[in-house]
C-alpha cells in the first residue's frame, strides 16, 4: 500500500472512531465498564500478573486494573484461564500478533480504552482508543501513564486476513507510576538503547519488565545492560521460552547482572500468579 493510501486509510478510521454517535456509546460502554471493575476488590498494594510472553495484568490500590500487549492465549498462559471480565485500560506496545493478541476482544468484552500508536489503534478499530506516540502522558485511575521509545519494528494484520502487514507506528514502551507504590517500565519488544538513561533520569522506574529471548529483542546480556541505563531494583524477565528459538533464561540474567556488576535482582514470576510490588 502507498503512504498517500495508508495516510488516508488512518484518518478515515480515526474519524470512524470519533464520530460523535461512536463517541457517545464508547461513554456509555466506559461508565459500564468502570461500574463492573469498580465491584472487584482492589489489592492492598499495586499486584502484578504474569500471563507468558509479554503480556501483563496490573491492579492497583486505588482500582485500575490495566493489561499489556494482552497476548492471553499464548503458549505459555495459565491453563484455563478467563479472560478479564474488566479492564479499564489496554496498553499495546506495537502492532505484532504476539503483543496485540487478544485486545480487539478485550476492548469489545470489558469497554477498555486502547492505547498504542496512533496507526496502530486506527488499525485495531476498537470503539474506544486513545492513539498516542513518545512523549505522552495520561491518567488512569491511580496510575500516570508515560508513553516512551523503543527500538523494534510494527506492523499488523487483522488476525483472520490475508493481508500483508500494514504499518503499526511506531514501537512504543510504557512507563507505569502507581500513586505511593512503584514505577513500572515495560519495555515492549525493543533493544539495548541509550536513551534508556534518559528513562531513568526522568521517570525513576523500580521495576523493569524487559525481554530477553534474543533473536527480535535483546537477550539476557543486552537487558543486563538495560538494567544499568535504567538504574532499576529488580528486572521482572519476559518474551522468553514462548517459541524454542527465544533462548535467554532469567538464569542467564542474573549471570549477566552479575557479570556487569548490576545490583538489580532478577525477579521470575511465575505465570497466572499474582505478585505484590
Amino acid at each position: 500500500m502507498k503512504m498517500s493510501s495508508l495516510v488516508l486509510s488512518a484518518a478515515v478510521s480515526c474519524c470512524v472512531l470519533y464520530s460523535p454517535s461512536a463517541w457517545a456509546q464508547a461513554s456509555h460502554d466506559a461508565g459500564t465498564r468502570a461500574a463492573a471493575a469498580s465491584t472487584a476488590t482492589a489489592p492492598a498494594k499495586a499486584e502484578v500478573t504474569w500471563w507468558g510472553h509479554a503480556a501483563f495484568i496490573l491492579r492497583t490500590p486505588g482500582g485500575a486494573v490495566i493489561a499489556i500487549d494482552p497476548w492471553l492465549k499464548n503458549p505459555k498462559a495459565p491453563a484455563g484461564a478467563a479472560l478479564p471480565d474488566a479492564l479499564d485500560a489496554i496498553l499495546v506496545t506495537h502492532g505484532h500478533f504476539d503483543h496485540v493478541g487478544d485486545t480487539a476482544e478485550l476492548a469489545k468484552k470489558t469497554g477498555a480504552t486502547v492505547y498504542g500508536a496512533y496507526e496502530l489503534v486506527s488499525l485495531i478499530g476498537a470503539k474506544n482508543s486513545q492513539p498516542t506516540n513518545v512523549g505522552a502522558t495520561f491518567r488512569i485511575k491511580d496510575v500516570t501513564l508515560h508513553v516512551v521509545t523503543a527500538v523494534h519494528s510494527s506492523g499488523y494484520s487483522a488476525p483472520d486476513s490475508k493481508d500483508a502487514a500494514k504499518y503499526g507506528g511506531s514501537p512504543l514502551g510504557y512507563v507505569l507510576s502507581v500513586d505511593k507504590g512503584p514505577t513500572l517500565y515495560h519495555a515492549g519488544d525493543t533493544g539495548v538503547f541509550g536513551d534508556m538513561a534518559l528513562i531513568a533520569e526522568q521517570f525513576k522506574p523500580t521495576y523493569a519488565m524487559l525481554p530477553i529471548g534474543g533473536v527480535f529483542t535483546m537477550d539476557p546480556a543486552g537487558a543486563a545492560l538495560a538494567a544499568r541505563l535504567l538504574k532499576v531494583k529488580t528486572v521482572i524477565p519476559m518474551h522468553f521460552g514462548t517459541f524454542p528459538a527465544l533462548t535467554g533464561t532469567p538464569a542467564e540474567l542474573a549471570a549477566e547482572l552479575k557479570k556487569a556488576k548490576v545490583s538489580a535482582k532478577v525477579e521470575a514470576l511465575t505465570v497466572g500468579t499474582p505478585t505484590a510490588l
